[in-house]
């Protein structure tokens, strides 16, 4: 949930000057507006900190080398221009982050990244922005799309890119039918992911997660991943079906923004006992 009036005057970074929100623009050759090239970063800022910030950077980057596509600063340089963003606007927590770069500006619009005549274009949105209280306790519903988390020969789902057109087709598919997120699958039918979080089952005291395969390597997941083992909770990375999501007794999603969220309702099948179960509310402690 964003607060309009706290982020009426914030002032957003563009590759290192920081213009008032209204002010804020890039070209229309940009290759981010031209094409979706660029990847991109969720960042949240907690008592001063930003939460996983060497994850999520190694990340970015390993995305940006895989587009062939040269950041122009180092990790270090970036994290310091992300905290010089933060401490312009006096912030210091409930923030959430968006970390965007482009390849940069095109000679003309077109596809080829030989035509980019200017460095990456570097822009940090930090927004007032907190989860609404009744999604962190009574939950979200799903609803499974037919749009599936395709294979990596086709378009990577490990990078954290601008072109998001499947997940914004899947999450048009769920509003429509009147969910809150959509609920995605695997070329194979299993269970992949959702379309901007990851999504998790709880079955017999044990935690169940995808394989992993076929969703963006999530740092929020993998922490809740890293929690499980370090208190002896029993978690899992592997296949399951839309069976076992339905008879589950809890699930949950995860991610940067809200942290962990319990899923209450997939496919009009009401999970458990339709609340946040006891599993969900320890993850949160």
């Amino acid at each position: 949930m964003c607060s309009s009036d706290l982020n009426a005057d914030i002032h957003i970074n563009i590759n290192g000057e920081l213009f008032h929100r209204d002010k804020a623009m890039v070209s229309v050759f940009d290759a981010g507006y031209v094409l979706g090239d660029g990847v991109w970063e969720g960042l949240r800022l907690h008592n001063g900190t930003i939460f996983q910030l060497d994850s999520h950077l190694s990340r970015l980057y390993e995305g940006a080398k895989a587009l062939d596509m040269d950041i122009g600063l180092s990790p270090d340089e970036l994290s310091a221009r992300l905290y010089e963003t933060t401490r312009a606007n006096n912030m210091v927590t409930g923030v959430h982050i968006r970390l965007m770069i482009t390849r940069g500006i095109k000679a003309t619009p077109y596809q080829d990244p030989r035509v980019t005549i200017s460095p990456p274009t570097i822009v940090i949105i930090p927004e007032y922005k907190q989860p609404a209280e009744a999604t962190l306790t009574r939950g979200i519903r799903l609803f499974t799309v037919h749009v599936r988390r395709g294979y990596p020969d086709v378009q990577d789902p490990k990078l954290n890119s601008h072109s998001k057109l499947n997940c914004i087709t899947a999450c048009i598919q769920a509003a429509k039918a009147g969910a809150d997120e959509a609920l995605m699958l695997d070329p194979h039918g299993f269970v992949a992911t959702c379309n901007s979080t990851h999504f998790f089952i709880v079955r017999k005291g044990e935690v169940w997660t995808s394989s992993g395969d076929y969703c963006l390597g999530g740092i929020t997941r993998r922490t809740i991943i890293d929690l499980c083992l370090a208190h002896d909770i029993p978690v899992r990375e592997k296949n399951f079906s839309l069976t076992d999501v339905y008879g589950s007794e809890e699930a949950f999603v995860t991610g940067t923004f809200a942290g962990v969220a319990p899923v209450t309702e997939v496919d009009g099948r009401i999970l458990g006992n339709g609340q946040r179960g006891a599993m969900v509310e320890r993850l949160q402690r």
